[in-house]
């Protein structure tokens, strides 16, 4: 489905997943309407401007995701839409309304309907694996892949207002593409790390710099679904030039207790001295590459874990995250 020339909307283009995405689509060619939420910000706009083919065919946006016309602007023009923007929290989040939940629903139904109103071909949402889990009550024996929905009484009780955010984004997104009659699929990626392109880290990498820095939070209820933030980009491209492709596609190349990451980070870079956490895992939690089988399908070959760790910490040192 790739059209030379052709143009794209990525919302949250400055962000850590969006900047590799927009850098991916004008190496194939793509002029790219990619929004920020300042332009007059130059941590949100400088990298951009420096890619390659950025001079001819990137037009950056300002876009609030609550004001329409604004969101519309961004879209107006284009033949797909990448929708991206979205708050990610990983403190504590005291409006939860105000933070998170506003921005992800309606926000999504204003790309949604802009892209409607400007008639895009397709439009890939990036949610989250927090849309397929915690999701305690799902069978055992039962892999969760692209079939498990996020428990959202369950997060509500337990304050967990992320994996809500994304849930009722996506469950949105759905019943807009139903009712609408437009072209929607979906990445759902887990933990997305590698090297920094922006000036500004993203909540996994800032995690992971936390940790390197001897922080021991132990996120209970967090899965790591680690992948790499290249393959999440060209994730986002398969789905969208590939007509076949439909529904959800669960993105990590391997998924570990956050305890087990935390080990694998601490044999890799023994030189920090990263906190013992219990290494226990969640039954009938996919721990394989298969869980990703669609997008493998599609010609997707992940970056192992090992890797995205070293090229996340190589990225943190070369940026003066971590000493």
């Amino acid at each position: 489905m790739s059209k030379q020339g052709e143009a794209v909307c990525v919302t949250g283009g400055s962000g850590c997943i969006g900047s590799w995405l927009v850098r991916l689509l004008l190496e194939r060619g793509y002029t790219v309407h990619a929004t920020v939420q300042n332009l007059k910000d130059e941590a949100e706009t400088k990298h951009l401007e420096a890619m390659p083919g950025a001079a001819s065919r990137l037009r950056l946006f300002c876009m609030e995701l609550l004001d329409y016309d604004s969101v519309l602007a961004g879209v107006r023009g284009c033949a797909g839409v990448f929708h991206l923007a979205s708050p990610c929290i990983v403190d504590r989040v005291l409006d939860p309304e105000k933070e998170l939940l506003d921005p992800a629903i309606k926000g999504t139904t204003n790309v949604l309907t802009a892209a409607k109103e400007v008639g895009v071909r397709r439009v890939v949402v990036t949610s989250s694996i927090s849309a397929i889990t915690p999701s305690p009550s799902w069978p055992a024996d039962r892999v969760k892949a692209e079939d498990c929905w996020t428990d959202l009484d369950y997060c509500k009780q337990n304050g967990l207002w992320y994996p809500v955010s994304k849930t009722l984004a996506e469950k949105t997104t759905w019943d807009f593409a139903k009712k609408h009659g437009l072209d929607v699929v979906v990445v759902n990626p887990g933990t997305v790390m590698g090297p920094v392109i922006p000036p500004r880290l993203n909540a996994s990498m800032l995690m992971l710099q936390r940790l390197l820095q001897g922080c021991t939070d132990t996120y209970q209820d967090f899965f790591m679904g680690s992948v790499h933030f290249k393959d999440v980009a060209l994730a986002h491209l398969l789905v969208y030039e590939n007509e076949s492709a439909k529904g959800r596609h669960l993105c990590v190349e391997a998924i570990s207790h956050y305890g087990d990451f935390v080990a694998k980070v601490a044999e890799l870079y023994p030189e920090y001295n990263l906190p013992r956490l219990p290494k226990d895992t969640q039954p009938g939690l996919l721990r394989t590459k298969n869980g990703a089988k669609k997008l493998m399908d599609l010609g997707l070959e992940f970056i192992p874990m090992e890797q995205i760790i070293k090229d996340s910490v190589e990225s943190l040192k070369s940026k003066g995250f971590i000493s």
